[in-house]
């Protein structure tokens, strides 16, 4: 897998969650190169990294993108079971059958998930951790409106036109795309209507308190000795100057990059620099690592 032809066409995974669950993963890059590991936020798929996989395994790392169970095309589970500690321990799971020490780069819910699972057994499998614009402290008017999007047009689209109208009012500091077919990717086709490709039950089961969350966050924070890179975006409603200051305190060593221009979905408003900001902080995690074995 290190032709440029392979970069640019993944390899397919078909992993296993927790309970039995198919999940679905691409993976770039030569398999003997270090292991970085992408978690979506909600309500997006593992195409969202295909960019910055594609970079990264050029610079000769392997990398996974995994879709997280209910989104993409990983299978839905048939007891609506998203709860916080089952995607935890799918991510254990995949960790396992992956077989390395990973650097685990999460977004929003990906980065709760990669964050909590440093807490459990087979946690210890995560060797570095990359937070893209979450914090154990997020702004509750901005969590909301992103659950707001999540939890609208549950009747689907007549047209790819509508569901680009509808990111664009979400995300109003990007530029509305003029073609509209890489929206595909993110929705799913039936009865002639398309569909977040998602599943909307992901939504019912989160009924865990958020002060609760953030407690649990909060003390997994505290307990970090690994190597930590919080990215925020300059523009971000869920993470402020604030909470990101907030998290430092609580985790000292933690690196920041912050990227101007970008709001929540940081990866993808400007990829080329959240890319080269973890491409920076896997090598020199890694040349860490060589370092200490050596001594």
């Amino acid at each position: 897998m290190s032709n440029a032809n392979n970069l640019l066409d993944p390899a397919r995974l078909h992993l296993r969650g927790s309970d039995g669950i198919e999940l679905a993963a691409d993976q770039f890059g030569p398999a003997d190169g270090p292991l970085v590991l992408f978690l979506h936020g909600g309500g997006q798929t593992r195409h969202s990294w295909k960019q910055t996989g594609a970079k990264l395994a050029a610079a000769g790392m392997r990398v996974v993108t995994l879709d997280a169970r209910g989104h993409g095309d990983s299978q839905w589970a048939a007891d609506a079971n998203y709860r916080r500690d089952t995607m935890v321990a799918d991510l254990v799971n995949v960790l396992e059958q992956l077989g390395a020490p990973a650097v685990v780069v999460g977004a929003s819910m990906g980065g709760i998930t990669g964050l909590l699972t440093t807490m459990v057994p087979g946690g210890e499998a995560i060797s570095a951790l990359v937070l893209v614009d979450i914090v154990t402290r997020p702004e509750p008017t901005g969590v909301a409106r992103v659950i707001d999007f999540l939890g609208k047009h549950r009747g689907g689209f007549d047209t790819l036109e509508q569901a680009a109208d509808a990111v664009a009012e979400y995300m109003p500091h990007r530029p509305r795309p003029k073609n509209t077919d890489g929206l595909q990717r993110n929705l799913r086709r039936r009865e002639g209507r398309w569909y977040w490709h998602w599943d909307p039950d992901m939504l019912e089961d989160r009924v865990e308190d958020a002060s609760e969350m953030s407690q649990q966050m909060e003390v997994a924070a505290r307990a970090l000795t690994m190597p930590v890179l919080l990215v925020r975006g300059m523009q971000s409603d869920v993470v402020t100057p604030e909470g990101a200051a907030a998290f430092r305190e609580m985790v000292p060593h933690a690196q920041l990059v912050e990227i101007g221009g970008a709001a929540h979905t940081a990866a993808g408003d400007d990829n080329d620099a959240f890319t080269d900001a973890v491409a920076k902080f896997v090598l020199e995690t890694r040349a860490m690592e060589t370092e200490s074995v050596c001594d």
